[in-house]
């Protein structure tokens, strides 16, 4: 269904076999994450990935290993669980941490899939369960639902456009996000086109931009990291 989520999983995979290869484990990537109090997402459904053409899929999906990580089988029963591929979601966690389930961010999001205590009270889940991976990676699930709701997406928004922005809203938080479409909207530009809103994460940290009255959530420093 989505070019990038193709080649998000066929990096993951080349990485963790070039890292098996070498026998080295991989690098804590410290990246903070999440959402916030309903105001700080990436989904998909269970259907077929790529839009590009089979020959293609069949090429790059030949070369994804049988197993991504130890945490395939948690991975498989949370995605069938939330709705989402078992392949984005080990995506999310090999950006987030690398798979370190003992990762905690400077903002103090733990685990796996990088979840802060906010996110955890939001759902009525002790904080000291975050801990326990398979209870981190189905709040992440239930994150992503959220978010993907909270978001509105027309159902004509692009599924690239629809991906990248639930990703963009799970590492940044939606509030920023909603700050970037009401500053398109105002300008006369797609407030659901991620070009157009990755455009104005990146002006949201001067201040002419995140002293507009459209942005309620202040100053946004983590353009680099989000779009990347």
């Amino acid at each position: 269904m989505f070019k990038l989520l193709s080649f998000v999983i066929l990096s993951v995979a080349t990485f963790m076999v070039y890292e098996t290869s070498q026998g080295k484990p991989s690098d804590a990537a410290t990246k903070e994450s999440i959402a916030a109090e309903a105001d700080n997402s990436v989904t998909t459904t269970n259907e077929a990935l790529p839009t590009h053409s089979t020959t293609e899929q069949s090429a790059e999906m030949a070369q994804l290993p049988a197993t991504i990580s130890e945490f395939d089988p948690i991975m498989r029963k949370v995605g069938s669980e939330q709705g989402y591929d078992w392949r984005l979601m080990s995506a999310i966690a090999y950006n987030e941490t690398r798979f370190r389930e003992d990762l905690v961010s400077k903002r103090g999001a733990v685990g796996i899939m990088q979840i802060r205590p906010v996110v955890a009270r939001h759902f009525n889940i002790p904080e000291e369960q975050l801990s326990d991976t398979e209870t981190n990676i189905r709040v992440a699930g239930m994150l992503l639902s959220e978010l993907e709701g909270l978001l509105k997406l027309p159902a004509s928004t692009p599924n690239d456009d629809r991906l990248s922005i639930i990703l963009a809203s799970y590492n940044a938080g939606i509030g920023h996000i909603h700050d970037a479409c009401r500053l398109a909207r105002s300008e006369g530009a797609d407030p659901h086109s991620w070009a157009n809103i990755s455009h104005y994460l990146e002006l949201m940290s001067q201040p002419e931009y995140y002293n507009r009255e459209e942005v309620r959530h202040g100053k946004f420093k983590g353009s680099g990291q989000t779009l990347g």
